[in-house]
């Protein structure tokens, strides 16, 4: 496993595969409601926008702050919040609820790779940054 795998393009490619239908999905959710900034739109576009900034949080937490316990319920809310996002648009717009299949599915991996870093690191040892956790498990693949 390549331990630059993050920095050379992987990660920032899958983020706009993810968050690419994600966005038009969210717009033929505003669309179908009326477009505007009518009462209708606050539950449904309130709970993308929450989901957004607290995607940024997450980036900061794991790959600045290197705290995989945060990151990881950080994580688990998000999955929570695009779950809940996905019920209430599921009403409104049905292909917009599938074009937040491969966000789910994006989710799924990070916080599976979050959790097996996180507990792989639990033990009474300081915490490594996420670039040696990378490279230390690409060390025990080869």
């Amino acid at each position: 496993m390549d331990h630059h795998l993050l920095h050379h393009g992987t990660f920032p490619t899958e983020v706009h595969a993810s968050l690419s239908p994600q966005s038009y999905a969210s717009y033929l959710v505003w669309k179908d409601l009326g477009g505007g900034f009518a009462r209708p739109l606050v539950l449904p576009l309130g709970l993308y926008i929450t989901q957004l900034v607290l995607n940024w949080i997450i980036l900061l937490l794991f790959f600045g702050a290197h705290n995989l316990g945060l990151t990881l319920c950080h994580l688990l809310l998000l999955y929570g919040l695009v779950l809940g996002m996905a019920l209430s648009w599921h009403s409104i717009n049905g292909l917009a609820v599938l074009l937040l299949l491969p966000y789910l599915a994006w989710l799924t991996l990070t916080t599976s790779l979050a959790y097996r870093l996180w507990m792989d690191n639990s033990s009474s040892e300081p915490q490594l940054s996420s670039q040696a956790q990378l490279q230390s498990m690409g060390e025990k693949i080869d």
